[in-house]
């Protein structure tokens, strides 16, 4: 799969990408166009792939940002032995389709022959059919393709089709999407974008992610469990607690018929000292070896 920046509709409109993939063992051909090469695009051309033709073995890509993240690993990663993954090799992993990565041009020479071809050819077809935007353009793809298809595909060396079907209750849209893991404050606020989103849900936890769908939707999530959540446009006040006032304590009077009050026992007067003659050391060592 690739990206092709190019003026596809001529004059007739503003230039556009066109992402398309292709085939390695029957060039057969898919493409829709976008607006710009990037995470999202690439995104929603690979949901409209998979649900026509299945989930494939590998996905051959150069090294553009969008396909492989040029990130530091953290520390977690390098501890975990684990590269960076930008949010298109995540959506792949979780999907168990593996990402390759071409480390020349030269290396996907075939995705770049089919763009100079559809160059050529796709744009003539685009004149005669008067397209002008990208909306115009897809449902054109749509009815262009097939018959492209049924033309050049050739017939792979094996029968069997590798691609897998999507698992059934496989939620599509929420691997598909921007996840972003955020830190859960104290008074249960999560800042993302520049925005404070309040949840109102009893969570013990220190980060939760958030997906940003294709749709332009939202959700916040901990370990796969959607949370309540609301836009606030400011951190919550904290109200503070009322200021006690330490009264000093009065003294405790015992009652009349209390204990304390009976008869106090007689006084013992201190005996006086006595003057006492030292004793004889010799004395007291043979008192303590006998």
């Amino acid at each position: 799969m690739d990206g092709s920046h190019h003026a596809w509709f001529e004059a007739r409109g503003p230039a556009c990408v066109l992402m398309a993939y292709i085939d390695d063992a029957s060039n057969r051909v898919f493409a829709r166009c976008y607006e710009y090469e990037g995470t999202v695009p690439a995104m929603d051309s690979l949901k409209h792939y998979l649900k026509r033709y299945g989930l494939p073995l590998a996905v051959y890509a150069d090294k553009h940002s969008t396909y492989k993240s040029p990130a530091e690993p953290t520390l977690t990663e390098q501890l975990a032995g684990q590269a960076p993954m930008s949010q298109f090799e995540r959506v792949l992993s979780e999907l168990g389709i593996e990402m390759i990565h071409a480390h020349s041009p030269q290396a996907k020479g075939r995705v770049e022959r089919l763009f100079k071809t559809f160059q050529d050819r796709l744009i003539k077809e685009m004149r005669l059919a008067g397209i002008a935007t990208i909306e115009e353009a897809n449902r054109f793809l749509a009815r262009y393709l097939p018959i492209y298809n049924r033309r050049f595909a050739i017939r792979p060396v094996q029968a069997a089709d590798l691609h897998r079907p999507i698992p059934k209750g496989l939620d599509l849209k929420g691997v598909l999407c921007i996840k972003t893991e955020r830190a859960l404050r104290k008074d249960f606020t999560v800042v993302h974008n520049r925005t404070r989103y309040q949840i109102r849900d009893n969570l013990r936890a220190q980060r939760v992610t958030i997906e940003e769908r294709l749709d332009g939707s939202m959700r916040i999530t901990h370990q796969g469990r959607p949370l309540a959540w609301q836009a606030i446009g400011s951190r919550p006040v904290k109200v503070a607690e009322p200021t006690r006032v330490c009264r000093p304590r009065r003294p405790v009077k015992p009652a009349p018929d209390h204990p304390w009050r009976g008869p106090r026992l007689p006084h013992r007067p201190t005996p006086a000292p006595t003057d006492h003659p030292k004793p004889d050391i010799s004395t007291l060592v043979g008192i303590g070896h006998f």
